[in-house]
């Protein structure tokens, strides 16, 4: 027997995943987790008896449910589902992932749309932090058609616009977790910040790079990613993330001057490989870093646009953040950060999982 399981696949950004409503899964953690393996075809490298895409772009979930946070209409917890492994992390967010929960919500029931763009009010489990999300709902539908094209996707879609609150501090309380702009660690300058996702940034010829490698040259570069690995590790224990062996966080960037117009160039690690764009969390986390003083990424930025446009440019093309910030005499104070991303729903209908996970029954949450 299998447990079917009401299901929407969508692509968020650059990202695709099903997307459940949290009453439609087991309520204990243990249970769930062992769904979404299930659901995904974990553990296999290909996800062969799954619906994963054998990607860290295509092995995410996203989990939605009224809030009942005042200043917030829906919950959404991210889950980034191991590929070759039985782990499921909902330690960081995900940004892009985040762009399909608007119109889900919408789609589903969750809220009401408004008008001709709907403000869904966005609480993200995994960060306990606050995102407003605006998507179109002209006669009260959600709008998926459009002419907004993002690098790293394919044909054009509808906006939906993110609007991060209260980005610092997403997971370790601090912008600059281990009280310093800049640490040295295992002899390379680094900048850990933590503004919607912890971070280490590395100035990319530090580690004998340029930093305009492609996805392909940096992924085969085994001494480089051993490198990486070693000081995000040690950075962890730094920021007060503890032993980051087996998760995600923190994440790394490469980061290096602008070769077509930008403001800095990353290659972002998800963590032991190269995002083939880049995050939405983490472009907010570099974009904090080329506006802080003193950084490693600071140097090698161009200018900010007055109007706090930071462009990030990364393998797949670029992305654009709004960071509303103020300098401080702690270096910057960043009060909202702003993406448009663009999502679209793939199909919706049941996924069906061994009834020897679960039996469908809703057991007591633990």
């Amino acid at each position: 027997m299998q447990t079917a399981i009401p299901c929407t696949m969508m692509r968020g950004g650059t990202s695709r995943g099903p997307y459940f409503l949290a009453t439609d899964l087991p309520a204990d953690w243990a249970t769930q987790e062992q769904v979404l393996l299930a659901a995904m075809g974990s553990p296999n490298a290909q996800q062969i008896d799954g619906i994963g895409g054998g990607t860290s772009l295509t092995s995410k979930a996203a989990i939605v449910s009224r809030s009942s946070h005042p200043a917030a209409d829906v919950d959404y917890l991210f889950a980034q589902v191991g590929i070759d492994r039985l782990h499921v992390d909902i330690g960081p967010s995900c940004g892009n992932i985040l762009a399909g929960v608007g119109p889900f919500a919408i789609d589903a029931g969750l809220v009401t749309p408004t008008g001709d763009e709907t403000l869904v009010r966005v609480r993200n489990v995994n960060t306990d932090k606050l995102i407003e999300v605006c998507v179109r709902t002209p006669g009260g539908q959600v709008e998926y058609e459009g002419d907004t094209r993002i690098d790293g996707v394919e044909g054009s879609a509808a906006p939906v616009l993110l609007n991060f609150l209260d980005v610092a501090g997403s997971k370790t309380g601090k912008l600059l977790p281990t009280g310093n702009v800049w640490d040295l660690i295992d002899g390379v300058p680094v900048t850990c910040i933590d503004a919607a996702v912890p971070m280490v940034i590395i100035d990319a010829a530090s580690l004998g790079k340029t930093g305009s490698e492609s996805k392909a040259e940096l992924d085969g570069d085994r001494e480089l990613l051993a490198r990486i690995e070693k000081i995000r590790l040690a950075a962890a224990w730094k920021m007060g993330l503890g032993d980051a062996r087996g998760k995600v966080i923190p994440k790394v960037a490469l980061v290096s001057a602008p070769r077509h117009g930008g403001t800095l160039t990353s290659r972002y690690f998800v963590p032991d490989n190269c995002h083939a764009s880049h995050a939405v969390t983490g472009a907010i986390c570099v974009s904090a870093s080329a506006l802080l003083p003193g950084s490693v990424s600071a140097p090698l930025a161009t200018p900010v646009a007055a109007n706090g446009q930071v462009r990030l440019e990364h393998p797949s093309g670029q992305i654009d953040i709004v960071l509303d910030s103020a300098l401080s005499a702690k270096g910057i104070e960043i009060h909202r950060a702003g993406v448009v991303r663009t999502a679209r729903r793939l199909f919706r209908g049941e996924l069906y999982v061994p009834g020897s996970i679960w039996n469908g029954h809703h057991s007591r949450a633990s």
